[in-house]
């Protein structure tokens, strides 16, 4: 959605899906830029800007998406018809720029795609119960799009975007990174949630709950690409782990450079510590990942987590406000570390894994600073100048250039 003239293409392809006998429920992002151009029009008003008002100010890109493509869709003799979030609707929590979706009223798009519309949804959007416009936060139209997949209870969700299927790893960064076939749900919401960029985590989330199946495929292809080639390229995420996915001890590498690493020294010991620090910045609604308590000497530990780059200024500040109240000595904070992590279904039946990416990231002379695991991940959180080199290094160590 970048230009008029690709606005032009996607119609192109909705109608060719369409001609197929098709129905089709589209749901567009803003146009290329756009959501970050508001965004700096309200900081140019309101340095920390109002999250109702920036719901109503972002939640406009979508809207002019939405009327483009249904006039493109018009001007080439389709029937179509478009919608804001509001007007669907798609009923939201009140957490204003990250607000969850909590139901979708189908009645609406049922009857228009029964009388041959093709109808075009705003991503990204929805309505609290107040009436209040809400969004779903950054790349929320993915989100969105699974959703209304999921409440129609559609045959497939494609979702198309600027890159042709999830790779094991970003191709940017390592020339030689391999497109998967296919990839499971637990292994896409595990690289969806430590930073691959190509689908946002809580898309994968619904997909996998709802059991949508879901295909990512390339945007930039021919629009009017031979409709059995389009529907069997990119990737699939699968419900399932074939023979195949189980011999991949390690399918990708996934890694953010957007985190912020905060540490509170000299916390007494106590039963409740842990609560009376991450209380408040849950309360300021800021998402903690990373989490290390250290041993107790003389009764006093550290406590460090890891967050958002983004929130890093606001959660320093909750702590510096509640740091005497809970007797920490002081407040420390790092804002250039990234987080690199191997991920893979494999590694339910395979050891060592751990032990491997260790001993690279050490011969790369990489010190890890955090680590933390789950059953088909590892995550360590390392300097920032060293991302690139340690995502280099456990690709060819795990050999994922390898089909």
């Amino acid at each position: 959605m970048g230009s008029t003239d690709r606005i032009k293409n996607v119609a192109a392809r909705v109608a060719k899906w369409h001609d197929a006998g098709h129905q089709v429920v589209v749901v567009p992002s803003a146009m290329s830029g756009e959501t970050n151009r508001l965004i700096g029009l309200a900081k140019e008003i309101m340095g920390q800007p109002d999250p109702r008002e920036l719901d109503m100010i972002c939640s406009t890109g979508e809207q002019v998406s939405v009327g483009l493509l249904a006039m493109a869709l018009l001007a080439i003799g389709k029937d179509a018809v478009s919608y804001a979030g509001w007007q669907v609707a798609i009923k939201t929590d009140s957490s204003f720029t990250k607000a969850r979706i909590q139901s979708i009223d189908d009645t609406k798009v049922r009857a228009d795609l029964d009388s041959g519309k093709i109808v075009i949804i705003a991503g990204f959007q929805g309505v609290d119960d107040d009436g209040n416009i809400s969004t779903l936060g950054r790349g929320g139209s993915d989100t969105s799009a699974v959703a209304i997949a999921a409440a129609l209870k559609a045959d497939e969700c494609l979702i198309f975007t600027d890159v042709d299927g999830v790779y094991t790893t970003d191709p940017r960064v390592v020339s030689d990174a391999r497109r998967l076939k296919t990839v499971t749900f637990e292994e896409m919401l595990e690289m969806a949630s430590l930073g691959s960029k190509v689908l946002q985590s809580r898309s994968v989330e619904f997909a996998g709950n709802y059991r949508v199946p879901t295909r990512v495929l390339s945007s930039l292809t021919d629009p009017l690409l031979p409709l059995a080639e389009e529907a069997a390229s990119g990737t699939l995420i699968s419900f399932e782990e074939d023979t195949n996915m189980e011999q991949a001890v390690i399918s990708g590498i996934a890694f953010n450079r957007d985190e912020a690493k905060i540490t509170i020294l000299g916390v007494p010991d106590k039963p409740g510590v842990a609560y009376h620090i991450l209380g408040p910045v849950a309360d300021a609604n800021i998402e903690v990942d990373m989490i290390i308590q250290n041993q107790s000497v003389d009764g006093k530990t550290d406590f460090t987590f890891t967050v958002s780059r983004g929130e890093y200024a606001k959660a320093m500040a909750v702590l510096e406000g509640v740091r005497s109240e809970i007797g920490a000595a002081s407040v420390l904070g790092d804002a250039k570390v990234s987080k690199v992590s191997v991920v893979g279904v494999g590694m339910r039946s395979h050891v060592g894994v751990a032990s491997q990416m260790f001993r690279t990231l050490s011969e790369e002379g990489i010190n890890i600073l955090m680590i933390s695991t789950s059953e088909i991940k590892i995550s360590v959180l390392i300097d920032e100048k060293y991302m690139e080199l340690a995502v280099r290094a456990l690709h060819k160590t795990f050999e994922l250039e390898k089909v």
